[in-house]
Protein backbone atom coordinates (compact mmCIF):
# COMPACT_ATOMS: atom_id res chain seq x y z
CA UNK A 1 0.00 0.00 0.00
CA UNK A 2 2.76 2.56 0.82
CA UNK A 3 4.59 1.55 -2.34
CA UNK A 4 1.49 2.26 -4.47
CA UNK A 5 0.99 5.64 -2.88
CA UNK A 6 4.59 6.58 -3.50
CA UNK A 7 4.26 5.66 -7.17
CA UNK A 8 1.19 7.87 -7.64
CA UNK A 9 2.89 10.84 -6.00
CA UNK A 10 5.95 10.33 -8.23
CA UNK A 11 3.83 10.39 -11.38
CA UNK A 12 2.03 13.59 -10.31
CA UNK A 13 5.29 15.33 -9.47
CA UNK A 14 6.79 14.35 -12.81
CA UNK A 15 3.78 15.78 -14.66
CA UNK A 16 4.02 19.06 -12.81
CA UNK A 17 7.70 19.47 -13.48
CA UNK A 18 7.30 18.75 -17.17
CA UNK A 19 4.33 21.21 -17.70
CA UNK A 20 5.44 23.74 -20.39
CA UNK A 21 3.76 26.78 -18.79
CA UNK A 22 5.41 26.32 -15.39
CA UNK A 23 8.85 25.36 -16.47
CA UNK A 24 9.20 26.27 -20.16
CA UNK A 25 11.88 24.62 -22.09
CA UNK A 26 14.77 26.58 -23.28
CA UNK A 27 13.75 26.08 -26.90
CA UNK A 28 10.11 27.29 -26.26
CA UNK A 29 8.80 30.42 -28.02
CA UNK A 30 6.75 33.33 -26.57
CA UNK A 31 3.63 34.22 -28.55
CA UNK A 32 4.32 36.89 -31.11
CA UNK A 33 0.77 38.54 -30.99
CA UNK A 34 0.95 39.97 -27.49
CA UNK A 35 0.26 43.52 -28.67
CA UNK A 36 -2.81 42.38 -30.56
CA UNK A 37 -4.17 40.71 -27.40
CA UNK A 38 -3.58 43.86 -25.38
CA UNK A 39 -5.41 45.95 -28.01
CA UNK A 40 -8.42 43.64 -27.88
CA UNK A 41 -8.41 43.81 -24.11
CA UNK A 42 -8.52 47.62 -24.26
CA UNK A 43 -11.39 47.51 -26.79
CA UNK A 44 -13.21 45.10 -24.54
CA UNK A 45 -12.66 47.39 -21.59
CA UNK A 46 -14.04 50.37 -23.56
CA UNK A 47 -17.06 48.34 -24.59
CA UNK A 48 -17.73 47.37 -20.98
CA UNK A 49 -17.40 51.00 -19.90
CA UNK A 50 -19.93 52.16 -22.51
CA UNK A 51 -22.27 49.38 -21.49
CA UNK A 52 -21.93 50.45 -17.88
CA UNK A 53 -22.80 54.07 -18.82
CA UNK A 54 -25.86 52.90 -20.78
CA UNK A 55 -27.04 50.79 -17.89
CA UNK A 56 -26.58 53.67 -15.47
CA UNK A 57 -28.59 55.94 -17.80
CA UNK A 58 -31.40 53.38 -18.05
CA UNK A 59 -31.46 53.00 -14.29
CA UNK A 60 -31.72 56.76 -13.93
CA UNK A 61 -34.58 56.88 -16.41
CA UNK A 62 -36.37 54.06 -14.61
CA UNK A 63 -36.00 55.90 -11.33
CA UNK A 64 -37.40 59.08 -12.93
CA UNK A 65 -40.38 57.16 -14.33
CA UNK A 66 -41.00 55.53 -10.98
CA UNK A 67 -40.98 58.92 -9.26
CA UNK A 68 -43.38 60.31 -11.89
CA UNK A 69 -45.75 57.37 -11.38
CA UNK A 70 -45.67 57.79 -7.64
CA UNK A 71 -46.39 61.49 -8.05
CA UNK A 72 -49.28 60.75 -10.44
CA UNK A 73 -50.70 58.22 -8.01
CA UNK A 74 -50.60 60.82 -5.28
CA UNK A 75 -52.37 63.34 -7.54
CA UNK A 76 -55.04 60.76 -8.49
CA UNK A 77 -55.53 59.89 -4.85
CA UNK A 78 -55.91 63.52 -3.91
CA UNK A 79 -58.30 64.02 -6.84
CA UNK A 80 -60.40 61.07 -5.74
CA UNK A 81 -60.53 62.38 -2.22
CA UNK A 82 -61.59 65.81 -3.49
CA UNK A 83 -64.16 64.17 -5.80
CA UNK A 84 -65.57 62.14 -2.94
CA UNK A 85 -65.82 65.29 -0.85
CA UNK A 86 -67.43 67.12 -3.80
CA UNK A 87 -69.87 64.24 -4.43
CA UNK A 88 -70.83 64.27 -0.78
CA UNK A 89 -71.50 67.99 -0.87
CA UNK A 90 -73.40 67.64 -4.17
CA UNK A 91 -75.55 64.84 -2.81
CA UNK A 92 -76.17 66.77 0.39
CA UNK A 93 -77.12 69.87 -1.61
CA UNK A 94 -79.50 67.84 -3.77
CA UNK A 95 -81.17 66.33 -0.71
CA UNK A 96 -81.59 69.77 0.84
CA UNK A 97 -82.96 71.13 -2.45
CA UNK A 98 -85.46 68.25 -2.77
CA UNK A 99 -86.60 68.70 0.82
CA UNK A 100 -87.11 72.42 0.22
CA UNK A 101 -89.00 71.72 -3.02
CA UNK A 102 -91.23 69.12 -1.34
CA UNK A 103 -91.92 71.51 1.51
CA UNK A 104 -92.71 74.30 -0.97
CA UNK A 105 -95.13 72.10 -2.91
CA UNK A 106 -96.86 70.89 0.23
CA UNK A 107 -97.06 74.45 1.47
CA UNK A 108 -98.49 75.73 -1.79
CA UNK A 109 -100.95 72.84 -2.06
CA UNK A 110 -102.14 73.59 1.44
CA UNK A 111 -102.76 77.29 0.81
CA UNK A 112 -106.14 76.77 -0.82
CA UNK A 113 -107.19 74.52 2.08
CA UNK A 114 -107.02 77.48 4.42
CA UNK A 115 -110.53 78.08 5.70
CA UNK A 116 -109.91 81.56 6.96
CA UNK A 117 -112.09 84.62 6.43
CA UNK A 118 -112.75 86.39 3.18
CA UNK A 119 -110.35 89.22 4.03
CA UNK A 120 -107.46 86.73 4.24
CA UNK A 121 -108.49 85.31 0.87
CA UNK A 122 -108.51 88.72 -0.75
CA UNK A 123 -104.99 89.34 0.56
CA UNK A 124 -103.55 86.54 -1.60
CA UNK A 125 -105.06 87.68 -4.88
CA UNK A 126 -102.43 87.53 -7.62
CA UNK A 127 -101.22 90.15 -10.00
CA UNK A 128 -103.86 89.23 -12.56
CA UNK A 129 -106.58 90.61 -10.28
CA UNK A 130 -105.05 94.04 -9.88
CA UNK A 131 -107.28 96.67 -11.43
CA UNK A 132 -110.08 94.15 -12.15
CA UNK A 133 -113.57 95.44 -11.34
CA UNK A 134 -115.43 92.43 -9.93
CA UNK A 135 -119.24 92.40 -10.34
CA UNK A 136 -121.19 92.83 -7.09
CA UNK A 137 -123.72 90.38 -5.70
CA UNK A 138 -126.76 92.06 -7.23
CA UNK A 139 -125.27 92.05 -10.73
CA UNK A 140 -124.22 88.41 -10.44
CA UNK A 141 -127.68 87.44 -9.18
CA UNK A 142 -129.42 89.21 -12.05
CA UNK A 143 -127.03 87.67 -14.58
CA UNK A 144 -127.56 84.19 -13.17
CA UNK A 145 -131.33 84.49 -13.26
CA UNK A 146 -131.50 85.86 -16.81
CA UNK A 147 -128.79 83.85 -18.54
CA UNK A 148 -128.47 80.52 -16.73
CA UNK A 149 -131.62 79.53 -14.83
CA UNK A 150 -133.67 79.42 -18.01
CA UNK A 151 -131.58 76.60 -19.45
CA UNK A 152 -132.36 74.11 -16.67
CA UNK A 153 -135.74 73.13 -18.07
CA UNK A 154 -134.33 72.70 -21.58
CA UNK A 155 -131.63 70.36 -20.30
CA UNK A 156 -134.15 68.16 -18.44
CA UNK A 157 -136.35 67.72 -21.53
CA UNK A 158 -133.38 66.95 -23.74
CA UNK A 159 -131.97 64.37 -21.31
CA UNK A 160 -135.29 62.56 -21.17
CA UNK A 161 -135.62 62.45 -24.94
CA UNK A 162 -132.02 61.31 -25.59
CA UNK A 163 -132.06 58.63 -22.89
CA UNK A 164 -135.29 57.12 -24.20
CA UNK A 165 -133.96 57.00 -27.76
CA UNK A 166 -130.58 55.60 -26.68
CA UNK A 167 -132.24 52.77 -24.75
CA UNK A 168 -134.33 51.86 -27.83
CA UNK A 169 -131.24 52.03 -30.07
CA UNK A 170 -129.17 49.77 -27.78
CA UNK A 171 -132.01 47.25 -27.55
CA UNK A 172 -132.06 47.06 -31.33
CA UNK A 173 -128.25 46.77 -31.33
CA UNK A 174 -128.45 43.70 -29.09
CA UNK A 175 -130.93 42.09 -31.47
CA UNK A 176 -128.68 42.50 -34.52
CA UNK A 177 -125.53 41.23 -32.77
CA UNK A 178 -124.44 37.62 -32.61
CA UNK A 179 -124.59 36.74 -28.93
CA UNK A 180 -122.07 33.92 -29.37
CA UNK A 181 -119.41 36.02 -31.13
CA UNK A 182 -120.09 39.75 -30.63
CA UNK A 183 -119.58 41.90 -27.58
CA UNK A 184 -122.37 42.06 -25.01
CA UNK A 185 -123.72 45.60 -24.62
CA UNK A 186 -125.13 46.78 -21.28
CA UNK A 187 -127.40 49.73 -20.45
CA UNK A 188 -126.06 53.26 -20.99
CA UNK A 189 -125.34 55.81 -18.26
CA UNK A 190 -125.41 59.60 -18.42
CA UNK A 191 -122.31 61.49 -17.25
CA UNK A 192 -120.83 64.95 -17.51
CA UNK A 193 -122.19 68.48 -17.25
CA UNK A 194 -125.65 67.69 -18.62
CA UNK A 195 -126.26 65.19 -15.82
CA UNK A 196 -124.58 67.31 -13.14
CA UNK A 197 -126.83 70.28 -14.05
CA UNK A 198 -124.15 72.85 -14.78
CA UNK A 199 -124.04 72.89 -18.58
CA UNK A 200 -124.58 76.45 -19.87
CA UNK A 201 -123.09 76.59 -23.36
CA UNK A 202 -125.16 75.65 -26.37
CA UNK A 203 -125.61 73.42 -28.20
CA UNK A 204 -126.39 71.05 -25.34
CA UNK A 205 -124.74 67.64 -25.77
CA UNK A 206 -125.59 64.59 -23.67
CA UNK A 207 -122.68 62.25 -22.88
CA UNK A 208 -123.67 58.59 -22.54
CA UNK A 209 -121.30 55.73 -21.84
CA UNK A 210 -122.12 52.13 -22.80
CA UNK A 211 -120.32 49.33 -20.90
CA UNK A 212 -119.66 46.17 -22.91
CA UNK A 213 -118.15 42.75 -22.19
CA UNK A 214 -116.70 39.93 -24.35
CA UNK A 215 -118.72 36.82 -25.20
CA UNK A 216 -118.27 33.64 -23.21
CA UNK A 217 -115.86 32.04 -22.41
CA UNK A 218 -113.73 35.21 -22.56
CA UNK A 219 -113.24 37.99 -20.06
CA UNK A 220 -111.35 41.28 -19.73
CA UNK A 221 -108.29 41.62 -17.49
CA UNK A 222 -107.23 45.22 -17.09
CA UNK A 223 -103.99 46.84 -16.00
CA UNK A 224 -103.55 50.51 -15.09
CA UNK A 225 -100.51 52.74 -14.79
CA UNK A 226 -100.69 52.47 -10.99
CA UNK A 227 -100.95 48.65 -10.87
CA UNK A 228 -97.26 48.27 -10.05
CA UNK A 229 -95.52 48.15 -13.42
CA UNK A 230 -93.63 51.25 -14.45
CA UNK A 231 -95.43 53.49 -16.96
CA UNK A 232 -93.79 56.51 -18.60
CA UNK A 233 -95.22 59.91 -17.59
CA UNK A 234 -97.00 60.25 -20.94
CA UNK A 235 -99.05 57.10 -20.17
CA UNK A 236 -100.21 58.10 -16.68
CA UNK A 237 -103.98 58.01 -16.55
CA UNK A 238 -104.14 55.17 -19.08
CA UNK A 239 -104.39 51.40 -18.94
CA UNK A 240 -104.53 48.30 -21.11
CA UNK A 241 -107.19 45.60 -21.43
CA UNK A 242 -106.27 42.00 -22.14
CA UNK A 243 -108.76 39.52 -23.57
CA UNK A 244 -108.39 36.12 -21.86
CA UNK A 245 -110.37 32.98 -21.38
CA UNK A 246 -112.32 32.97 -18.15
CA UNK A 247 -110.57 29.76 -17.00
CA UNK A 248 -107.10 31.12 -17.81
CA UNK A 249 -104.95 32.08 -14.82
CA UNK A 250 -102.69 34.75 -16.28
CA UNK A 251 -101.03 35.55 -12.96
CA UNK A 252 -100.42 32.09 -11.54
CA UNK A 253 -98.53 30.47 -14.42
CA UNK A 254 -95.52 31.62 -16.40
CA UNK A 255 -96.39 29.70 -19.57
CA UNK A 256 -97.97 32.81 -21.05
CA UNK A 257 -94.90 34.93 -20.24
CA UNK A 258 -92.12 32.46 -21.19
CA UNK A 259 -91.47 30.61 -24.44
CA UNK A 260 -91.48 26.96 -23.36
CA UNK A 261 -90.39 25.53 -26.71
CA UNK A 262 -92.08 23.16 -29.09
CA UNK A 263 -91.11 20.04 -27.13
CA UNK A 264 -92.35 21.33 -23.75
CA UNK A 265 -95.91 21.40 -22.40
CA UNK A 266 -97.39 23.29 -19.46
CA UNK A 267 -98.85 20.81 -16.95
CA UNK A 268 -101.47 23.36 -15.77
CA UNK A 269 -102.84 24.39 -19.16
CA UNK A 270 -103.59 22.16 -22.09
CA UNK A 271 -102.81 23.27 -25.61
CA UNK A 272 -106.49 23.85 -26.32
CA UNK A 273 -106.94 26.27 -23.42
CA UNK A 274 -104.03 28.55 -24.25
CA UNK A 275 -105.24 31.80 -25.80
CA UNK A 276 -102.86 32.74 -28.56
CA UNK A 277 -102.86 35.75 -30.89
CA UNK A 278 -104.74 34.68 -34.01
CA UNK A 279 -107.61 35.62 -36.29
CA UNK A 280 -109.91 34.58 -33.44
CA UNK A 281 -108.40 37.29 -31.22
CA UNK A 282 -108.79 39.83 -34.01
CA UNK A 283 -112.47 38.87 -34.18
CA UNK A 284 -112.57 39.81 -30.49
CA UNK A 285 -111.43 43.35 -31.46
CA UNK A 286 -107.81 42.87 -30.34
CA UNK A 287 -104.82 44.59 -31.86
CA UNK A 288 -103.12 42.52 -34.55
CA UNK A 289 -101.07 39.58 -33.17
CA UNK A 290 -101.83 40.54 -29.55
CA UNK A 291 -104.43 39.85 -26.89
CA UNK A 292 -104.94 43.55 -26.09
CA UNK A 293 -108.23 45.23 -26.86
CA UNK A 294 -107.90 47.80 -29.65
CA UNK A 295 -109.91 51.03 -29.17
CA UNK A 296 -110.02 51.70 -32.91
CA UNK A 297 -111.36 48.22 -33.63
CA UNK A 298 -113.97 48.65 -30.90
CA UNK A 299 -115.21 51.94 -32.36
CA UNK A 300 -115.43 50.46 -35.87
CA UNK A 301 -117.45 47.56 -34.54
CA UNK A 302 -119.67 49.90 -32.52
CA UNK A 303 -120.36 52.23 -35.44
CA UNK A 304 -121.31 49.30 -37.68
CA UNK A 305 -123.55 47.85 -34.96
CA UNK A 306 -125.26 51.23 -34.33
CA UNK A 307 -125.86 51.65 -38.07
CA UNK A 308 -127.48 48.20 -38.28
CA UNK A 309 -129.58 48.91 -35.20
CA UNK A 310 -130.83 52.24 -36.61
CA UNK A 311 -131.77 50.59 -39.90
CA UNK A 312 -133.95 48.21 -37.93
CA UNK A 313 -135.87 50.88 -35.96
CA UNK A 314 -135.67 53.95 -38.22
CA UNK A 315 -139.23 53.40 -39.47
CA UNK A 316 -140.54 54.22 -35.97
CA UNK A 317 -139.10 57.74 -35.88
CA UNK A 318 -139.67 60.88 -37.91
CA UNK A 319 -136.07 62.04 -37.91
CA UNK A 320 -132.69 60.97 -39.27
CA UNK A 321 -129.66 59.72 -37.31
CA UNK A 322 -126.06 60.19 -38.43
CA UNK A 323 -122.51 60.29 -37.11
CA UNK A 324 -121.66 63.97 -36.76
CA UNK A 325 -117.90 64.18 -36.17
CA UNK A 326 -115.15 62.20 -37.85
CA UNK A 327 -112.64 62.76 -35.03
CA UNK A 328 -115.19 61.70 -32.39
CA UNK A 329 -116.46 58.26 -33.43
CA UNK A 330 -119.29 58.14 -30.86
CA UNK A 331 -120.78 61.54 -31.75
CA UNK A 332 -124.34 61.16 -33.09
CA UNK A 333 -126.81 63.75 -34.34
CA UNK A 334 -130.58 63.57 -34.58
CA UNK A 335 -131.91 65.72 -37.45
CA UNK A 336 -135.60 66.63 -37.44
CA UNK A 337 -137.53 67.53 -40.57
CA UNK A 338 -137.98 71.05 -39.23
CA UNK A 339 -134.23 71.60 -39.46
CA UNK A 340 -133.52 71.39 -35.74
CA UNK A 341 -131.00 68.89 -34.42
CA UNK A 342 -129.91 67.25 -31.17
CA UNK A 343 -126.34 66.04 -30.62
CA UNK A 344 -125.26 63.37 -28.16
CA UNK A 345 -122.25 61.13 -27.59
CA UNK A 346 -122.63 57.37 -27.23
CA UNK A 347 -119.25 55.94 -26.27
CA UNK A 348 -118.40 52.28 -25.45
CA UNK A 349 -116.47 51.71 -22.22
CA UNK A 350 -115.00 48.79 -20.26
CA UNK A 351 -115.57 48.49 -16.52
CA UNK A 352 -112.48 48.43 -14.28
CA UNK A 353 -112.88 45.35 -12.09
CA UNK A 354 -116.02 45.75 -9.95
CA UNK A 355 -115.91 49.54 -9.64
CA UNK A 356 -117.53 52.45 -11.45
CA UNK A 357 -114.22 53.49 -13.00
CA UNK A 358 -114.29 52.87 -16.73
CA UNK A 359 -111.80 52.57 -19.58
CA UNK A 360 -113.15 54.83 -22.31
CA UNK A 361 -112.30 54.13 -25.94
CA UNK A 362 -112.30 57.75 -27.08
CA UNK A 363 -112.26 60.85 -24.96
CA UNK A 364 -112.99 64.44 -26.03
CA UNK A 365 -109.57 65.89 -26.82
CA UNK A 366 -108.37 69.47 -26.39
CA UNK A 367 -105.38 71.43 -27.67
CA UNK A 368 -103.69 70.64 -24.37
CA UNK A 369 -104.07 66.86 -24.59
CA UNK A 370 -101.41 64.71 -26.21
CA UNK A 371 -102.08 61.89 -28.63
CA UNK A 372 -102.79 58.43 -27.26
CA UNK A 373 -99.64 56.30 -26.81
CA UNK A 374 -101.32 53.61 -28.96
CA UNK A 375 -104.76 52.26 -29.75
CA UNK A 376 -104.31 49.60 -27.02
CA UNK A 377 -104.06 52.30 -24.33
CA UNK A 378 -107.42 53.29 -22.86
CA UNK A 379 -108.09 56.44 -20.88
CA UNK A 380 -109.70 56.03 -17.45
CA UNK A 381 -112.75 58.13 -16.65
CA UNK A 382 -114.03 58.79 -13.13
CA UNK A 383 -117.16 60.62 -14.30
CA UNK A 384 -119.57 58.39 -12.35
CA UNK A 385 -117.74 59.03 -9.07
CA UNK A 386 -117.55 62.75 -9.82
CA UNK A 387 -121.31 62.89 -10.23
CA UNK A 388 -121.82 60.91 -7.02
CA UNK A 389 -119.44 63.15 -5.08
CA UNK A 390 -121.31 66.29 -6.14
CA UNK A 391 -124.61 64.68 -5.15
CA UNK A 392 -123.17 63.53 -1.80
CA UNK A 393 -121.70 66.91 -0.89
CA UNK A 394 -124.82 68.76 -2.04
CA UNK A 395 -126.79 67.03 0.72
CA UNK A 396 -124.60 68.71 3.37
CA UNK A 397 -124.69 72.22 1.84
CA UNK A 398 -127.19 74.99 2.61
CA UNK A 399 -130.34 75.27 0.52
CA UNK A 400 -129.71 76.77 -2.95
CA UNK A 401 -125.94 76.47 -2.45
CA UNK A 402 -123.81 78.45 -4.86
CA UNK A 403 -121.26 75.80 -5.91
CA UNK A 404 -123.04 74.90 -9.16
CA UNK A 405 -123.76 78.58 -9.82
CA UNK A 406 -120.05 79.43 -9.52
CA UNK A 407 -119.12 76.69 -11.98
CA UNK A 408 -121.82 77.76 -14.44
CA UNK A 409 -120.76 81.41 -14.37
CA UNK A 410 -117.08 80.53 -14.78
CA UNK A 411 -117.83 78.11 -17.63
CA UNK A 412 -119.96 80.76 -19.36
CA UNK A 413 -117.27 83.46 -19.04
CA UNK A 414 -114.52 81.17 -20.32
CA UNK A 415 -116.64 79.99 -23.24
CA UNK A 416 -117.48 83.55 -24.28
CA UNK A 417 -113.85 84.62 -24.03
CA UNK A 418 -112.72 81.67 -26.18
CA UNK A 419 -115.30 82.61 -28.80
CA UNK A 420 -113.66 86.05 -28.95
CA UNK A 421 -109.95 85.16 -28.80
CA UNK A 422 -109.87 81.51 -29.88
CA UNK A 423 -109.59 78.22 -27.95
CA UNK A 424 -107.18 77.77 -25.05
CA UNK A 425 -105.77 74.84 -23.09
CA UNK A 426 -108.44 75.15 -20.39
CA UNK A 427 -111.50 72.91 -20.59
CA UNK A 428 -114.72 72.66 -18.63
CA UNK A 429 -113.26 69.58 -16.95
CA UNK A 430 -110.45 71.70 -15.51
CA UNK A 431 -113.01 74.18 -14.19
CA UNK A 432 -115.03 71.36 -12.60
CA UNK A 433 -111.87 69.97 -11.01
CA UNK A 434 -111.27 73.37 -9.38
CA UNK A 435 -114.80 73.30 -7.95
CA UNK A 436 -114.35 69.75 -6.61
CA UNK A 437 -111.16 70.72 -4.78
CA UNK A 438 -112.82 73.76 -3.21
CA UNK A 439 -115.91 71.74 -2.26
CA UNK A 440 -113.67 69.44 -0.25
CA UNK A 441 -111.60 72.25 1.27
CA UNK A 442 -114.33 74.71 2.26
CA UNK A 443 -116.82 74.14 5.10
CA UNK A 444 -120.46 73.70 4.12
CA UNK A 445 -121.62 77.11 5.38
CA UNK A 446 -119.21 78.87 3.00
CA UNK A 447 -121.39 77.79 0.07
CA UNK A 448 -124.50 79.67 1.14
CA UNK A 449 -126.21 81.50 -1.77
CA UNK A 450 -125.29 84.94 -0.45
CA UNK A 451 -121.58 84.04 -0.74
CA UNK A 452 -121.67 83.57 -4.50
CA UNK A 453 -119.31 86.47 -5.15
CA UNK A 454 -116.70 85.29 -2.62
CA UNK A 455 -116.73 81.70 -3.84
CA UNK A 456 -116.45 82.78 -7.48
CA UNK A 457 -113.38 84.79 -6.51
CA UNK A 458 -112.00 81.69 -4.75
CA UNK A 459 -112.34 79.64 -7.92
CA UNK A 460 -110.60 82.31 -10.00
CA UNK A 461 -107.77 82.64 -7.46
CA UNK A 462 -107.30 78.89 -7.26
CA UNK A 463 -107.27 78.63 -11.05
CA UNK A 464 -104.75 81.47 -11.31
CA UNK A 465 -102.46 79.75 -8.81
CA UNK A 466 -102.67 76.45 -10.70
CA UNK A 467 -101.87 78.16 -14.01
CA UNK A 468 -98.91 79.95 -12.46
CA UNK A 469 -97.50 76.69 -11.06
CA UNK A 470 -98.63 74.57 -14.05
CA UNK A 471 -100.17 72.18 -11.53
CA UNK A 472 -103.79 71.12 -11.26
CA UNK A 473 -104.12 67.70 -9.66
CA UNK A 474 -106.85 65.25 -10.55
CA UNK A 475 -109.43 65.30 -7.80
CA UNK A 476 -109.65 61.54 -7.19
CA UNK A 477 -106.23 60.16 -8.13
CA UNK A 478 -103.91 60.39 -5.13
CA UNK A 479 -106.60 61.94 -2.92
CA UNK A 480 -106.72 60.10 0.40
CA UNK A 481 -109.65 62.22 1.64
CA UNK A 482 -112.28 60.84 -0.72
CA UNK A 483 -115.42 60.00 1.33
CA UNK A 484 -115.68 56.31 2.11
CA UNK A 485 -119.37 56.36 1.19
CA UNK A 486 -118.44 56.56 -2.48
CA UNK A 487 -116.70 53.17 -2.43
CA UNK A 488 -113.84 54.57 -4.50
CA UNK A 489 -111.07 52.02 -5.35
CA UNK A 490 -108.20 52.34 -2.89
CA UNK A 491 -105.57 51.69 -5.59
CA UNK A 492 -106.25 55.10 -7.12
CA UNK A 493 -106.29 56.86 -3.77
CA UNK A 494 -102.79 55.52 -3.03
CA UNK A 495 -101.44 56.40 -6.47
CA UNK A 496 -99.23 59.40 -7.13
CA UNK A 497 -101.29 62.56 -7.80
CA UNK A 498 -101.92 63.10 -11.51
CA UNK A 499 -101.14 66.62 -12.73
CA UNK A 500 -103.71 67.65 -15.35
CA UNK A 501 -101.56 70.65 -16.29
CA UNK A 502 -98.42 68.62 -17.02
CA UNK A 503 -98.79 69.16 -20.81
CA UNK A 504 -98.36 72.90 -20.19
CA UNK A 505 -94.71 72.16 -19.39
CA UNK A 506 -94.25 70.56 -22.81
CA UNK A 507 -96.36 72.98 -24.87
CA UNK A 508 -95.22 76.48 -24.04
CA UNK A 509 -97.20 78.10 -26.84
CA UNK A 510 -100.46 76.56 -25.59
CA UNK A 511 -99.60 77.60 -22.04
CA UNK A 512 -98.93 81.19 -23.08
CA UNK A 513 -102.19 81.29 -25.02
CA UNK A 514 -104.12 79.86 -22.07
CA UNK A 515 -102.69 82.37 -19.59
CA UNK A 516 -103.39 85.27 -21.95
CA UNK A 517 -106.98 84.08 -22.44
CA UNK A 518 -107.47 83.79 -18.67
CA UNK A 519 -106.16 87.32 -18.06
CA UNK A 520 -108.30 88.68 -20.89
CA UNK A 521 -111.34 86.96 -19.41
CA UNK A 522 -110.71 88.68 -16.07
CA UNK A 523 -110.49 92.06 -17.75
CA UNK A 524 -113.66 91.45 -19.78
CA UNK A 525 -115.61 89.79 -16.98
CA UNK A 526 -117.70 92.79 -15.98
CA UNK A 527 -118.50 93.69 -19.59
CA UNK A 528 -119.52 90.11 -20.44
CA UNK A 529 -121.79 89.86 -17.40
CA UNK A 530 -123.36 93.30 -17.94
CA UNK A 531 -124.16 92.34 -21.52
CA UNK A 532 -126.52 89.63 -20.24
CA UNK A 533 -127.81 91.43 -17.16
CA UNK A 534 -131.19 93.13 -16.86
CA UNK A 535 -130.58 96.74 -15.85
CA UNK A 536 -133.01 97.58 -13.06
CA UNK A 537 -133.17 100.28 -10.38
CA UNK A 538 -130.80 99.77 -7.50
CA UNK A 539 -133.69 99.63 -5.01
CA UNK A 540 -134.92 96.40 -6.60
CA UNK A 541 -131.61 94.55 -6.75
CA UNK A 542 -131.94 93.03 -3.29
CA UNK A 543 -135.29 91.51 -4.20
CA UNK A 544 -133.92 89.96 -7.35
CA UNK A 545 -130.94 88.60 -5.45
CA UNK A 546 -133.17 86.81 -2.94
CA UNK A 547 -135.58 85.42 -5.52
CA UNK A 548 -132.86 84.08 -7.78
CA UNK A 549 -131.61 81.75 -5.12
Amino acid sequence: MPVGTFRVCLVVLTAIVNHPLIFPRENGTVPENTEEIIQKMKEREETLRLEQLRLEQEIAEQEAIQKALEKSAEVVKETKEEKVRWDMWTALSMVIFLLIELWRQDFQEGIWQDTGGEEDDMAVLGKAFKGVAFPDKAVLASFYEKRILGTTGDMARMREMVEGFADDLLEALRSVCNRDADMEVEDCMGVGSMYENWRVRKPFVCDLIVPFAPPEPYCFRSQTWCSGDSFPPAEQGYGTIKVCRADEDVTGCICDKTKLGEDMLCLLHSQANITRPSSEMEDLLCFKNTQYLDADQVMKWFQIAVTKAWNRISHKYEFDLSFSLLDSPGALKIKFRSGKSIAFNLTPVVQYENSDVYFISHFPRSSLAADLPSSTHWFLTFAVYERRFIQLVSKTLPANACHVSCLQILSFLHGKQCSLTGPSGLTNYHLKTVMLHLLQARPSQDWAPEKLEARLQDMLKFLEKCLHEKKLYHFFIGNGKVPAELGFPIIFQRAEPLNLFRPFVLHRDVYRKTVDTFHEMLRNMTALINEYTVHIPLAQTNGIHKESF
